[in-house]
């Protein structure tokens, strides 16, 4: 029997799997002792694909007096990456829950997926910090974009 994450290992996923995709420059301060790109520069990619979605007032996910916090993040490294180059970093929407979102993302070195991560986040209230339930609005447009983040009007 084999776990999800396994699955994912065997059939990598390619760069239009993912509807939301975010081009960076490796840095040659990404670099490690290896000569190849560190292991914690992977969050930063990661991140550099989820904070768009959350923050670019285009797709509506930012709400007032509420914050994001990330709840759990779990990455599988596949490949190396070396510099200089680029990234693409995709990403989608794997679930929405009453205050959580979970993104699946995955980054890419000419073509070659070389990571791939799940991220939990969680809306909390910026005064209490408890989860606080997403307006019904955004679960609506979420849970209909198949994965992407809908753009607003």
């Amino acid at each position: 029997m084999t776990d999800e994450r396994t699955a994912r290992r065997r059939q990598p996923p390619r760069p239009d799997d993912f509807p939301h995709r975010v081009v960076h420059t490796i840095r040659f301060r990404d670099l490690d002792a290896q000569n190849h790109v560190n292991n914690a520069v992977f969050l930063t990619f990661f991140e550099g694909g989820r904070v768009p979605l959350l923050r670019d007032p285009r797709y509506g996910l930012w709400v007032e007096g509420a914050a994001y916090v990330q709840a759990n993040l779990t990455i599988d490294y596949l490949a190396e990456i070396h510099y200089p180059g680029e990234v693409v970093i995709g990403t989608r929407v794997a679930r929405v829950g009453t205050s959580s979102l979970i993104f699946d993302q995955a980054v890419f070195n000419t073509d070659r997926c070389a990571g791939l991560a799940q991220s939990t986040l969680v809306l909390i209230d910026r005064e209490s910090r408890k989860p606080r339930p997403f307006p019904q609005d955004i679960v609506t447009r979420l849970r209909a974009g198949g994965g992407a983040v809908p753009e607003v009007g």
